[in-house]
């Protein structure tokens, strides 16, 4: 028989909850965006991250490990709540979107590879090569411009002054 007071009852403290959600959160928000830019593909690091933790969250919620439904129900609103806030100073404080979202890496200026940025996105110029191939772009010499855009793709701007064809699939980077 369900003891439907039982499913619903608040079983760990409302603060535990609100502690572990936004530590996980903001733990893996800094590690997704500064450390693995190119592996978040066409999906924002904060789309994904709430993806992943809601996942798991409500995963536990229904499995059991939680005791009760609505201690799960919490932690899913912590991680929904810290997305959204996030996305809100954003959004209102410039200077702190330069660092919740990442600006795009120019990796090619007027037909030179600049080799500072792809060290420091760890991309070889063999990958940026085919990427610009996947996009119909043959030489070096006709980009203007190659950026890194914040989800991991790569944008052209050709030299005739119009962006490049889009890729054929969706490639993370």
């Amino acid at each position: 028989m369900v003891e439907w007071s039982e499913l619903f009852a608040l079983r760990t403290p409302p603060l535990e909850i609100f502690a572990r959600g936004t530590v996980t959160y903001l733990a893996l928000f800094a590690m997704l965006r500064f450390l693995l830019k190119r592996e978040s593909g066409t999906t924002g690091v904060t789309d994904l991250l709430v993806i992943v933790l809601i996942a798991d969250a409500a995963q536990n919620a229904m499995a059991g490990q939680y005791t009760t439904i609505t201690d799960g129900v919490l932690l899913v609103a912590v991680i929904i709540s810290w997305s959204f806030l996030l996305d809100a100073i954003a959004y209102y404080f410039p200077a702190a979107a330069r660092i919740i979202r990442p600006r795009p890496l120019l990796l090619v200026r007027d037909g030179q590879i600049l080799e500072r940025n792809m060290r420091r996105e760890l991309v070889s110029e063999a990958e940026l090569r085919s990427l610009l191939r996947e996009q119909g772009i043959d030489s070096l010499t006709r980009v203007r411009e190659a950026r890194m855009e914040p989800d991991g793709q790569i944008s052209v701007i050709t030299q005739v002054g119009g962006l490049s064809r889009p890729p054929r699939k969706k490639r993370r980077f």
